[in-house]
């Protein structure tokens, strides 16, 4: 038996992530996941069957080489690891932490089609933070400042970070310009410190700094400065990452009662600017003492998992079944864990207020699975006089969101469709230079698909730009000859 096979342990079991005690999670935000133990890293990496031809590389919307980073863990050479990951994406502690790779690279991972998968999410995440803790990720000394072509990205959520970090590896100036006051995009504002430590978000952010990236906050393209005044300026390409910050209204009388939110608002406030340190928070938000969150996604667990840690008695809401939810599966465990109940096929019709305006009742109505809608999930059909009520003090609609106008209104020429910016195969608008990518063209989506636009768009304009340049330069050389002979 060689080395290398007996390094390997397939039929191990798949380890479980440490998680911090219930009693703990519920009063405060500090995060739930713990990550892995060496001993469990190790553990979890002698699993991979290492492929000869792997088909997780393949799923990964990143075409992280999955195969690379956990051989070189298997090895214990993390540092190695670490490298191989940072050559395909500047975010491993993010990914690590929030994408659903359940959808991804652990569906097609060989090893899950007998026993559990290859826990891919939670290595990429241990060899990131190991990165940082052993000093291997180094912020203080920057590299050698960029001096190719300007490009100008807007937004700073993940589609914007992984074109910046593509586009100034390859020499670009790139600008990231955010209408928030915190950097991150839904990262920042969306998804609660529980799940995703800032500082963790802070660092990956830090590493484009010192790679040349610049940022400027407080800036909203389309009201601070046109598409058209930052071509101005010099920018020879944009990317438009602007998310999906428009909530959907559930439509349904007494939305504008008090202690109504839209998770979008709710997240936000708690999120961004920080409600949950009540009472010294500036912007507080109110959570009465039962809240309902309307929807199935990772939004409204995490809304709801956000109202149990104010002390709420707190429900989902949903007008599917339990095997609909499109949340990420350890959320949908973790809320059950921290006390969130669940009301599988019911939809609210009507919310009821007291005399003061605040919410004290919503009207609900069974629901039962019909045939697939277009989305391929079976379609819920309401129950004739199956309405009933349910006493409520906090309602949350997280029922999606579209991208946010400001952009749009402001550049009429740019083509849209339901308020999502078109794209050709290579991530351009209807706008020449003008690239779009993540929730701003494909509605409300994932962390990582979002990173696949990002990079495919920064690939197109690279290309552009470096055709645009070598026929400029190539037109100058003949101008040139030209000239001589003239002369001559």
């Amino acid at each position: 038996m060689s080395e290398k096979t007996r390094k390997r342990n397939p039929k191990a079991p798949r380890q479980a992530l440490p998680l911090l005690p219930i009693e703990q999670r519920v009063t405060s935000s500090a995060e739930v996941a713990l990550g892995f133990q060496m001993e469990q890293a190790l553990i979890e990496a002698r699993r991979c069957l290492d492929c000869k031809d792997p088909k997780c590389v393949e799923a990964c919307p990143l075409n992280i080489d999955i195969k690379s980073f956990i051989a070189r863990m298997v090895d214990g050479d993390f540092a190695a690891a670490f490298e191989v990951l940072s050559e395909h994406t500047p975010f491993p502690g993010v990914c690590g932490r929030v994408c659903q790779y359940e959808l991804f690279c652990e569906k097609a991972c060989l090893l899950g089609k007998k026993l559990e998968p290859v826990a891919i999410g939670s290595l990429e995440r241990f060899v990131a933070d190991y990165a940082a803790a052993t000093g291997q990720i180094c912020l203080n000394a920057p590299g050698p400042k960029p001096q190719g072509p300007k490009v100008a990205l807007v937004g700073s959520g993940p589609a914007s970070m992984i074109a910046a970090h593509d586009l100034v590896r390859n020499g670009y100036r790139v600008t990231i310009f955010e209408a928030l006051h915190e950097l991150g995009g839904v990262l920042a504002y969306g998804i609660p410190p529980f799940r995703l430590p800032r500082e963790i978000l802070k660092r990956e952010i830090e590493r484009l700094k010192a790679m040349g990236v610049e940022f400027y906050t407080d800036f909203i393209v389309g009201k601070t400065a046109t598409i058209e005044e930052l071509f101005e300026e010099g920018y020879e390409a944009i990317f438009v990452g602007t998310g999906a910050g428009l909530p959907h209204l559930l439509g349904i009388p007494g939305e504008n009662l008090i202690g109504v939110y839209t998770a979008n608002e709710f997240l936000t406030r708690i999120n961004l600017m920080q409600a949950y340190k009540f009472p010294e928070a500036d912007t507080p938000v109110l959570v009465g003492k039962r809240t309902i969150v309307v929807g199935g996604g990772n939004s409204a667990m995490d809304a709801a998992r956000w109202a149990r840690r104010f002390g709420s008695d707190t429900t989902i809401l949903f007008r599917r079944g339990r095997a609909e939810l499109r949340a990420r599966l350890a959320e949908i465990e973790h809320a059950e864990e921290e006390g969130v109940k669940f009301e599988f096929l019911a939809a609210p019709v009507r919310l009821i207020g007291d005399e003061n305006g605040m919410v004290r009742e919503m009207e609900c109505i069974r629901m039962e699975l019909g045939p697939p809608d277009d989305t391929g999930r079976p379609s819920p059909i309401p129950i004739p006089g199956s309405e009933y009520r349910i006493p409520v003090d906090t309602v949350v609609a997280a029922i999606g969101q579209s991208p946010n106008p400001t952009l749009q209104r402001a550049t009429p020429q740019l083509l849209t469709k339901r308020g999502k910016i078109v794209i050709d195969e290579s991530g351009q608008t209807s706008l020449p230079m003008v690239y779009a990518g993540g929730d701003v063209v494909r509605g409300g989506s994932t962390v990582i698909q979002a990173m696949r636009d990002g990079r495919a768009a920064a690939k197109a304009i690279h290309r552009a730009l470096t055709e645009r340049h070598a026929a400029e330069a190539g037109q100058e050389t003949a101008a040139g000859e030209l000239a001589v002979e003239d002369k001559a």
